[in-house]
């Protein structure tokens, strides 16, 4: 799935939802995904399709508990890259200085502000969440819509034989 680029030549409209007849109903997204494919390598104007997710539910499934020991090797981890980061680019702009130890000596100082900050940011949220999780907004179902002037050729290309590709 795609999203339009905000610098993209056509003007920002105002969001609706697709009109058109409904091609079919699924029940996870890779099949709904999987028929759009399958009308792509057929020449279909895929243009014209939408895929559209009924009945949204928003879920939060918890990985685990967030302790000082976790919050430390996450910021750690994070500013270790980020330290990483910062050497290479220091070696780019200095190439007089001794390269593993530029990025070295980076990474540990961000790896080591990395680990303060996370610390810090736990103990400053810790009474509001101690847990680690994820987010996923998943549907119900998907529709399929395609402009009612295609609803035929579309109907015609999906009961024909599949392809293989």
């Amino acid at each position: 799935m795609t999203n339009p680029s905000p610098w993209g030549r056509r003007a920002p409209s105002i969001p609706t939802l697709p009109r058109g007849d409904v091609l079919g109903t699924y029940a996870s997204y890779p099949e709904a995904q999987a028929v759009v494919e399958r009308l792509s390598h057929a020449e279909f104007p895929i243009k014209q399709l939408a895929i559209i997710g009924n009945e949204l539910t928003t879920v939060e499934r918890v990985t685990g508990r967030l302790t000082y020991g976790r919050a430390a090797l996450a910021g750690a981890v994070t500013g270790l890259w980020i330290g990483v980061f910062f050497g290479a680019v220091m070696l780019l702009f200095s190439p007089d200085t001794a390269s593993v130890t530029t990025i070295l000596a980076a990474s540990l100082i961000g790896a080591g502000f990395g680990m303060l900050y996370g610390l810090a940011s736990f103990a400053i949220s810790r009474r509001r969440r101690d847990f680690t999780s994820t987010h996923q907004v998943l549907a119900r179902s998907y529709q399929i819509v395609v402009d009612p002037e295609l609803t035929h050729r579309a109907q015609q290309i999906l009961a024909g034989p599949q392809t293989g590709r």
